[in-house]
């Protein structure tokens, strides 16, 4: 067993004052870190301390739910992967691992570790989906898709709307996220009736919500456990120069 001193950041509500809060926990080298917080919390229930709080739920790399900031960088120091499926050996003996929160205006925190990424979910109700009645079921060859634009399609889709590109961006930027939820459409025949009416309704949500300006750094891209990449914001940024010149 090795030793590692974990410094957690504790605050009970968005409106209190939080703080760091460090402890020592044994573990193996083929413990993922949520395992090495599973040990902690229980170990601070049988002391009868209160547990701090963290999220997570699939711990598989696909629902994003486990986002944190680990040693000043979102998801940690592997290049695409969760948090979830960040393993201690990844930390090469590390001594201390510092634990924060995504800090974001448009991420309200809830308490310690966990925030409230619901903005997420008002943008895709604002233009994330395709209205079209398909009817009865279509043959697969009605509609002929090329593999290329599939391949990007399903490139685009495989953001898992995490936030640590937002977490990342000095402006607390969402362009990565939704310029992917965008492109996984634009590619796409079945997105074409709607593709401008989408980028306003998305971008304007987008800003309503209180999310930054790009700043054309590239954090969000480094950062993103599934590597879209940023050429989904020019890809964005196009359609919506187009709608606000031809309309929507």
């Amino acid at each position: 067993m090795k030793k590692v001193q974990l410094r957690i950041w504790r605050q009970r509500s968005q409106n209190d004052a939080g703080k760091f809060s460090e402890h020592n926990v044994d573990y193996e080298d083929d413990m993922s870190l949520l395992e090495v917080l599973d040990i902690l919390a229980e170990s601070l229930i049988k002391k009868g301390e209160e547990p701090f709080v963290y999220d997570f739920d699939c711990r598989e790399g696909i629902c994003g739910s486990c986002g944190l900031v680990i040693n000043g960088v979102p998801h940690g120091p592997l290049k695409g992967t969760t948090t979830c499926q960040l393993h201690m050996r990844h930390f090469n003996g590390i001594a201390s691992i510092t634990l924060e929160p995504w800090r974001a205006a448009a991420f309200p925190l809830i308490r310690d570790l966990v925030v409230d990424r619901s903005a997420y979910d008002k943008i895709m109700s604002a233009g994330g989906y395709i209205s079209v009645d398909t009817g009865g079921t279509p043959d697969a060859n009605c509609l002929p898709i090329s593999k290329t634009h599939a391949d990007k399609a399903f490139d685009y889709a495989a953001c898992i709307g995490c936030g640590a590109c937002v977490a990342a961006c000095k402006n607390s930027a969402a362009h990565l996220f939704v310029g992917a939820k965008l492109a996984q459409y634009a590619v796409l025949p079945q997105g074409q009736p709607e593709r401008l009416r989408r980028v306003i309704a998305m971008t304007e949500k987008m800003d309503e919500l209180g999310f930054g300006t790009c700043s054309n750094e590239g954090e969000c891209e480094a950062v993103c456990p599934k590597e879209i990449k940023t050429e989904v914001i020019a890809m964005m940024n196009r359609d919506y120069i187009k709608a606000m010149l031809f309309g929507a």
